[in-house]
Order: structure tokens, then sequence, then C-alpha cells
């Protein structure tokens, strides 16, 4: 099909340089499914009567211009409140001030209900890591994260304990074949899921560019803190997994959903920062309405994300346990870095984010992992009203990545593995054991929020860096 050339545009009458760009980019991005004498006609009708157009949000700019006119600042400025939204802390001696004083800057935007801090807690970008944020009829970008969706997926596998003692060097094998770490790239043989036929990757522009690296990361994981790592995990007594109390052979993935989330957090970050006007402080805090065109925009995508980063996990758990011979008996997952659309405790409707913190309403499952050396946990959640149903996500930082760096040696690191009976492909010193708070004194904290089912202890761990 035929597109418009700025050569038309100078027959139709587009002199200005701008207006000409303007109209090509409009066209290019709105309307490209439409034929070249369908741009023309209209494109003829924003010239003859360009003031029709001002309100349009798609024309409004072309609108102004043509007419000579300076655009209008097309956001709303807003100020934070003197009486904020009420915030509940756990685990107050774990905390930083600081991500305690991010908390109550989030908690006195006039779109908060209410807040809760994790005991993981620790400094973030907008909301601390481990800050849940209730808010109405708002979605915050950058309380949700960079990471959208970012995921803990448990599978407990029919094999006992003593597996590695005679599996050991062919697991670490399929680890590291059937894992991918880092920015770039992904499983070498390529990925099927259904998640990549999803109709939501049409429904904008942006996706619709997202969906080949969506396709070809498909089943990998990122940097930083994501893993995969086989394991021991006991069941105790009264677990609802279906499964008899005692020990099993586990794999335990964390990571998310890759280039895919992290572009859908940039784009619609930067448009909230731009429509939505905070003071300085508070600005990574903008919000976009859920009735917004950008709103409902970012939702569909959010969501589109969360269920790409479980289709990873699904991949990774049928790869890693395909290779080996292995049959899972039961998988058990939850998002973090997510918004939901929930029902208050008290009755009330809330968009509730979770940066960092794991879903844990009454009776619902997750797992809070520790480092590489220590225990993660399998729980059930009671439901709790003032922690917003919620739970950490993990132990949480206790230290930056620089200043873990700055605080470990390869030597000390391989005897602390070894110390712990733990094998590491990949890794780095900013992932080092010393990095992370004490995961039994986090839990300890948590006697309110769930109810501990079993505890999985890593063997071998893969992740980024060989």
């Amino acid at each position: 099909m035929k597109s418009i050339t700025p050569k038309d545009l100078t027959h139709l009458g587009y002199n200005n340089n701008k207006a000409r760009s303007l109209a090509l980019q409009i066209i290019r991005k709105h309307f490209k499914h439409q034929s070249k004498s369908e741009h023309i006609e209209l494109l003829t009708k924003i010239l003859e009567r360009p003031e029709s157009f001002e309100e349009d949000p798609i024309w409004r700019l072309l609108s102004m211009t043509i007419q000579g006119k300076k655009p209008r600042k097309s956001f709303a400025h807003f100020q934070l409140s003197d009486a904020p939204a009420p915030l509940k802390i756990y685990g107050r001696p774990e905390i930083d001030d600081a991500a305690i004083k991010q908390m109550e800057i989030s908690l006195a935007l006039p779109v908060s209900v209410a807040g809760a801090l994790m005991p993981d807690a620790h400094v973030g970008f907008g909301l601390p890591i481990g800050g849940v944020l209730a808010t109405d009829n708002a979605v915050i970008p950058y309380a949700v994260g960079v990471d959208i969706g970012c995921r803990m997926a448990l599978s407990i596998i029919d094999e006992s304990e003593t597996f590695f003692k005679r599996y050991s060097h062919q697991s670490k094998e399929v680890l590291r074949e059937w894992t991918h770490f880092g920015m770039e790239g992904g499983i070498a043989v390529k990925q099927e899921h259904g998640i990549l036929d999803d109709a939501r990757f049409g429904s904008t522009a942006l996706l619709r560019k997202l969906q080949i690296k969506a396709s070809r990361q498909l089943g990998s994981s990122g940097s930083g803190n994501h893993f995969v790592e086989f394991g021991e995990i006991e069941l105790y007594e009264g677990s609802t997994t279906g499964l008899s109390p005692g020990k099993y052979l586990a794999l335990l993935s964390h990571s998310g959903s890759r280039g895919l989330g992290a572009n859908i957090a940039q784009h619609y970050i930067q448009h909230a920062m731009n429509s939505c006007k905070l003071p300085r402080h508070a600005q990574q805090l903008a919000w976009l309405d859920l009735q917004s065109e950008a709103g409902q925009e970012y939702w569909l995508s959010m969501n589109l994300a969360g269920d790409y980063a479980k289709a990873c996990h699904d991949r990774i758990h049928y790869n890693v346990c395909k290779a080996l011979g292995l049959n899972i008996l039961t998988t058990v997952e939850n998002h973090h870095n997510f918004a939901w659309k929930e029902n208050l405790p008290d009755g009330r409707s809330a968009i509730v984010h979770r940066k960092g913190a794991t879903p844990a309403h009454k009776g619902e499952m997750g797992i809070i992992p520790g480092s590489m050396t220590s225990a993660a946990y399998l729980v059930r959640g009671k439901g709790a009203a003032e922690s917003l149903q919620s739970a950490s996500h993990g132990a949480g930082r206790a230290m930056s990545r620089q200043r873990a760096k700055e605080s470990m040696t390869a030597s000390a690191l391989k005897k602390m593995l070894g110390t712990a009976n733990v094998e590491l492909i990949g890794g780095s010193l900013e992932e080092s054991p010393l990095a992370y708070k004490d995961i039994e004194r986090v839990m300890s904290f948590q006697d309110d929020l769930v109810e501990v089912e079993g505890r999985f202890i890593p063997r071998i761990v893969r992740m980024n860096r060989e």
C-alpha cells in the first residue's frame, strides 16, 4: 500500500517543515493501514479547518502548528497532601530511614489510599523495594517497577534429595545449556508458547514493535539477582500443596518480563512524568489515570508483560526438567513488581502496587527466597489487612551492588559457597550472600502475614556471568 510522501504534502499546501514532519509522523503511527487517498482526504480537511482539530488528542499538535499557535501544555500539576494515607511498617529495625521516607512521600500523593512496608524493604526508584501502595483509580509505572511481573516459580519434582549424589554433573550441564542470562540473546533452541500469539501484541504500536524481541528472549532470564537453581525442599506437616510431608528435589527460578517489560516500563514512566507534574522529589511517582487512553494502554501492556514473565518460567521449568527426565509434581508461582485491581479488606476498591512484595491473600501460595546460600520459604498468605494482604519478596538487599563488590573477594565467596554446600554457575560478587539481609530474621517479622509450609535449600545455582 502506497503511503503519502513529503512531496505530496507540499502539493496539498503543507509548506511548513515542522507541519510536514508532524503530519508524516502521525500518519505512520496512527493511520498506516489506511490508503494514500484516505490520508490525502484527512490531511486536506485538517489544513482547511485546523481550528476544528485543536481538541483532538492525535491531531492537536499539528492543528496548533498550522495555525502558528503555541501548543497548550497538556499536563496537570498536583501537590502533595499534608495528611498522608496510613502506613504500616513490618520489621522496622531492618529498614533504613531513606526507604521509609520514600514510602511516606508516596502516601502523600492525592491518589494514595494506604501503604505498607515489608521487612525486606530498601530504597528503590519512586517506591521503595518492598513497598506496597494502594491508590484510587491510578496506576504508577515506577511503583510497579522496570522489571514488570518479576516472578518466582517453584517446581516440586518426583525425586528425593539424593538425586544430586547421582546426577550432579548432568544437572549442572543442563542448567548451562537450557538457561540464558543477560540483557540480550536467548535460548539456542527456538522456544514456543501461546503467549507469542496473544492478540494484545497487536494492540499498540509499542507492543507490535516488541513482539519479535519477546519471541527471541522467551525462556531466558535477566541479569542481577535473577537465578535458576536446583535444591532440596522439605514440605511440613499440613502443607496445602497436596503432597505428603517430606523432602523432595525442587527447581526454583526468579526472573521477569525481559526486554518486553523494560521497554513498556520506560515508555509509560516517561509518559506519566510528562503528563502528571509533581514536586521534584516526588516526580518519579507520577501516575496514569486508569480511565485515560495511556492508563488503559499501560494496564493492558503490564498484564501482557506479567503473562509473558510466566511463560518464560514455564519454558525454563519444562526445558530443564525434560532434559533430565524429571517429573514435576506441582508448581507454585507468584508475581511481584505488579499492580492489581483489588478490594481492600475494608471493602474499598483500589489499585494495589507491590514493588518487590509478594501477594499474600488468605490461602494464597507464594515463595520468599533468601540468597544463593540461604533458605527460601514456601508460604501461604494469611490475608493481613494492614499489610494490604502482602509479604516480603525475599531477604532484601543489605548493601548496594557496588558496596557488595568492594566488601567481598572471589576467594571469600568461594569459601562461603563451599561451607553452604552450594555450587555456583555464573554469579558475581554483587550478589554475594553478604549483600542480603538475614532471611531468617526477615521471616521472623512476618508471622502475621504468612504461614510457612516448606523450606527450600539451594544446591546448584545458575546466575548471570559464567
